[in-house]
């Protein structure tokens, strides 16, 4: 055999060697691209192996180990410090809807026994106003931290729309009167019926409803209408405001109000959010010519 034949030879098997580690290295890079997506994705909590004989790669998947479980330390820190701060948003709240409930109903009683002075009347007006608002706000947080902790799924059902939406608008008559607003209600001809829970359909209206007090100048619409398997119910008013950010209406974060004047945290539409995930429904906010349109999306049932 002649040295041509056995460098040739021994160039072919490098040649096999070297395809067969570049092969296991592309097959082995592809199993640990899979094992890191599972990890983003879904929380898959184990660690990183490699089968390969390979120094420099097995060096590398422990030092990605160790930083998986700097990310996992990391997170978990994370989640138990947001945890005893909606524990502690919740107590706060708590203890202090209790006293401004009881100093409220003292407010009015001053009020009620008719010895006061018309600048004094003023002074417990002002007084009642202030306590009702931080009432509200207390109530609005204590809600925002039991939404926030409560993993449990809403218990879904038939429930005709039309019925509960006209029930919660006559049961409002009254607030809508007092605050001088308008209202113009649009109905289908059919009666609509959604998988909804119902409890917690009344508690998006009044937050919507509520919205609309705040900001609306004269009068406000509701339309309800169907299309196909789903409907859409549409709170709308105009607003004087055309700078309002449409697309994070709905954050905990945003507020309209940037002056803060008025009486409220500024999470009801964040809260109402949190209600329609739980029913698998979906929130949006349109804005055309100064009206602000809070559409609702939910699945006809």
């Amino acid at each position: 055999m002649t040295v041509e034949i056995v460098v040739c030879i021994v160039l072919a098997i490098v040649c096999v060697v070297l395809t067969w580690h570049v092969v296991s290295l592309k097959i082995e890079m592809r199993r640990v691209k899979k094992e890191l997506e599972l990890n983003r994705d879904k929380n898959y909590n184990r660690q990183i192996s490699v089968s390969l004989i390979d120094k420099d790669f097995s060096a590398l998947a422990a030092e990605m180990n160790r930083s998986l479980d700097y990310q996992k330390q990391l997170k978990l820190e994370s989640e138990c410090a947001e945890k005893r701060l909606r524990q502690s948003v919740s107590d706060i709240a708590h203890d202090l809807r209790t006293p401004l409930t009881v100093i409220k109903g003292n407010l009015q009683m001053i009020e009620r026994e008719g010895s006061l002075s018309e600048r004094e009347l003023g002074y417990l007006r002002v007084c009642e106003e202030k306590a009702a608002a931080m009432k509200q706000m207390a109530d609005e947080f204590f809600e925002l931290s039991v939404l926030e902790s409560d993993s449990t799924a809403a218990v879904l059902s038939k429930v005709n729309l039309t019925n509960l939406l006209m029930q919660f608008i006559a049961d409002n008559e009254a607030v809508i009167r007092s605050c001088h607003l308008k209202p113009d209600i649009v109905f289908p001809e059919r009666t609509i019926f959604v998988q909804a829970d119902e409890q917690l359909l009344v508690r998006m209206f009044s937050n919507l409803l509520n919205n609309i007090v705040k900001y609306a100048d004269d009068e406000f619409r509701v339309v309800l209408e169907a299309a196909d398997d789903k409907c859409r119910l549409v709170f709308s008013n105009r607003v004087s405001d055309t700078g309002i950010d449409v697309e994070h209406l709905f954050e905990r974060t945003y507020r309209a109000d940037k002056s803060r004047h008025t009486a409220s945290a500024g999470l009801g539409l964040y809260i109402v959010k949190l209600l329609a995930q739980k029913q698998g429904a979906e929130v949006s906010a349109e804005l055309k010519e100064n009206i602000l349109s809070l559409v609702l999306t939910m699945n006809m049932a």
